[in-house]
């Protein structure tokens, strides 16, 4: 299956129009944002776990990393609430579920093999940094080599200078709107801008987004 695979395209998904597609675990149900394989792939997805569902052990072949949405997302490590940020390694194995139900933006088979740090970051306990303009604020959660992964506050009426991505730019909008020159983007929506592409972001009424840069094929 290819969806969204080319990552030399940009690409806009309004997730909370998407459809529910059942998993092959009952119980678990996902919203395909890009996909590159079958039930092994690269992929992007927002999957939601009913009450007491859960998924099989399995190893996690390409690397896992995730961001609670909402609810409860357990494994035999821990039990990870809402705005809980985790990133599971190459080869790391753990066995899933949630007694309560939960959402998660998960990333697979996105890692680098070299990158063995595991990372679990509740950001509701974790510091706000200033942003480099007046109305930014920043929480960095990972990175390595040339990839940053961090959540960003924007104010009401915050703006930001024109830039490109180099190696590329992914956001999920956790809340409120984020905005640039090409159109306005609420809450729920994932935006990929590939290697090389510029914009001026801003946001009119505030926001909080999730973002990941540095880490997409230069091509």
């Amino acid at each position: 299956m290819k969806l969204h695979a080319d990552v030399n395209q940009r690409v806009v998904v309004f997730s909370n129009e998407l459809a529910w597609i059942d998993s092959p675990m009952p119980g678990v149900q996902r919203r395909m944002l890009e996909r590159n394989g079958d039930e092994v792939a690269r992929a992007t997805s927002i999957v939601r776990y009913a009450p007491g569902s859960a998924f099989l052990a399995h190893t996690h072949g390409g690397g896992e990393e995730f961001f609670v949405l909402s609810g409860t997302f357990s494994d035999e490590r821990g039990d990870y609430p809402a705005g809980t940020y985790v990133r599971n390694p190459v080869g790391s194995t753990h066995r899933p579920h949630s007694d309560g139900g939960c959402t998660i933006l998960v990333k697979l088979w996105q890692m680098q093999p070299e990158d063995q740090q595991r990372v679990v970051l509740n950001t509701a306990q974790t510091p706000w940094v200033p942003g480099l303009v007046a109305g930014l604020n920043v929480m960095p959660l990972h990175a390595y080599g040339t990839e940053q992964v961090a959540l960003v506050q924007w104010a009401a009426g915050t703006q930001f200078q024109q830039h490109r991505h180099w190696g590329g730019e992914e956001i999920f909008v956790l809340e409120g709107v984020f905005d640039d020159e090409y159109g306005s983007y609420p809450a729920g929506t994932w935006l990929r801008n590939p290697h090389g592409s510029q914009h001026t972001p801003f946001s009119r009424s505030g926001c909080t987004i999730l973002v990941k840069t540095g880490h997409l094929e230069q091509s």
